[in-house]
């Protein structure tokens, strides 16, 4: 995993972390998630899985097993 370093405001990055530690996060873990939608990584995991669930609702099980 790659480092990113940015430049912020100081008072916009105050108000970053309180408003993320007030939700349970970090800011770090905000960016990170938003990079990723935004990359379309998300996206593609979730398409993923969607093709999973639809494969495994289509295929008929042999032998009696469930």
């Amino acid at each position: 995993m790659a480092n990113l370093t940015i430049s912020v405001n100081d008072e916009v990055l105050k108000q970053a972390r309180i408003k993320a530690l007030e939700q349970g996060t970090s800011v770090n873990a905000l960016l990170r998630e938003y990079l990723e939608a935004y990359a379309g990584v998300m996206r593609r995991q979730e398409d993923a899985i969607e093709n999973l669930l639809r494969l495994s609702q289509s295929s008929k099980s042999r032998g009696g097993r469930k």
